[in-house]
């Protein structure tokens, strides 16, 4: 084959992994989007299909089994939260950023389907030591990229950096224990309330900022 051949050949290879692509991403988003919106006990690669608009055979495809497919779009989920967090984190390092933002910026990240996803799987994860396994380093990931955004805070402040880790794990508590309660209470106003008493306990902790408090957050997503 000659060098117009090559490239021709080359152009059809990009292209066919341009669609495998393409449609990996699509099971993976519907995956997560069944997760959220039925639960992990109710899901089927069937239904996953049909909301992906792809074949079953095309899911079968790119995952061999339920399990993989599950552990590949949590992963995939967890990886892209991180990537945002990663990213505030830097901002907060560049601009300089309050306490109130970060607590608010953290009860959005969880609020926006990511804890209710994670009821749902810690079950399978606490029962499936393979499940678990490929799960632990993404949620470490996950908590280095929020501990960044608090060690960014506390380098400005000059405050104690295992004080501000205390800081941080209570906040993701606070926030976890709020987020399953929504389950059973939509009460936006009492959520509010939680967490602008929070902020104010979080805020005496860097005295030195500025308040740039965010309108209050709380409620169902």
């Amino acid at each position: 084959m000659g060098p117009k051949g090559d490239g021709v050949a080359a152009r059809d290879r990009r292209s066919q992994e341009e669609r495998s692509r393409e449609t990996s991403s699509k099971i993976l988003d519907a995956a997560i989007d069944l997760i959220h919106d039925r639960g992990l006990t109710r899901l089927s690669t069937t239904d996953i299909a049909a909301h992906a608009g792809v074949s079953r055979g095309a899911l079968t495809h790119h995952f061999a089994s339920r399990d993989e497919l599950i552990i590949t779009a949590v992963t995939r989920n967890l990886q892209q939260v991180t990537e945002t967090l990663h990213a505030f984190a830097l901002e907060v390092a560049e601009r300089g950023g309050s306490s109130d933002e970060i607590v608010d910026r953290i009860w959005d990240v969880m609020n926006d389907r990511l804890f209710y996803i994670t009821l749902e799987y810690l079950p399978e994860a606490r029962h499936n030591p393979e499940f678990r396994a490929r799960l632990v380093p993404m949620v470490r990931d996950f908590h280095a990229a929020l501990d960044a955004i608090w060690m960014a805070l506390a380098s400005r402040c000059g405050t104690d950096p295992e004080t501000t880790r205390t800081v941080l794990n209570a906040t993701m508590c606070l926030i976890r224990g709020m987020i399953a309660q929504t389950v059973l209470r939509d009460d936006p106003v009492y959520f509010a309330g939680l967490l602008a008493f929070w902020k104010d306990q979080v805020r005496g902790h860097f005295p030195s900022l500025p308040v740039r408090q965010a309108p209050s957050r709380g409620g169902k997503a």
